[in-house]
C-alpha cells in the first residue's frame, strides 16, 4: 500500500508542480486556456500559486499526513472549480481536465486509505 501511496502522491505533486510552473512563466497553454475560458490572464499567477501550494502540500504530507490530505482535498476542489468554469463557457472538451482532476482525487483516496480517516 505504501508504494501506491508514494507513486500516486509523487505523480500528482509533479504534474501540479509543472502546471504551476507553466502558469508562473507565462507558457502559452495556460494563456490560451484562460482566453478560451474567459478567465483574466491576471489570475494566472494566483491560480499557479494554488497549484504550487497543493503540490508542496502533498509532499509535506509525507511528514505530516493531515497536510497531504488537506492538499489533495484542496486540489480536488480547485479542479471542481475548473470544471464549473469549463461548463460556464460551454467547453465540453474535458479530457485534459479529467486527467488533472483524477490525479488529486486518487491521491486523496490513497492518502485516506493509507493513513486512515481522521
Amino acid at each position: 500500500m505504501f508504494t501506491t501511496y508514494l507513486v500516486v502522491t509523487l505523480l500528482t505533486s509533479t504534474v501540479n508542480g509543472l502546471a504551476a510552473t507553466a502558469n508562473f512563466i507565462g507558457h502559452e497553454y495556460p494563456k490560451s486556456q484562460a482566453d478560451k475560458l474567459r478567465v483574466p490572464r491576471s489570475w494566472m499567477r494566483p491560480l499557479g500559486t494554488l497549484l504550487a501550494a497543493g503540490a508542496l502540500g502533498l509532499l509535506a504530507g509525507f511528514a505530516v499526513p493531515v497536510l497531504g490530505t488537506l492538499a489533495a482535498a484542496g486540489l480536488v476542489l480547485y479542479f471542481l472549480g475548473a470544471l464549473c468554469t469549463h461548463l460556464r463557457v460551454r467547453d465540453y472538451q474535458l479530457a485534459p481536465w479529467a486527467v488533472f482532476f483524477c490525479l488529486p482525487a486518487a491521491a486523496l483516496v490513497v492518502n485516506l486509505a493509507y493513513h486512515g480517516s481522521w
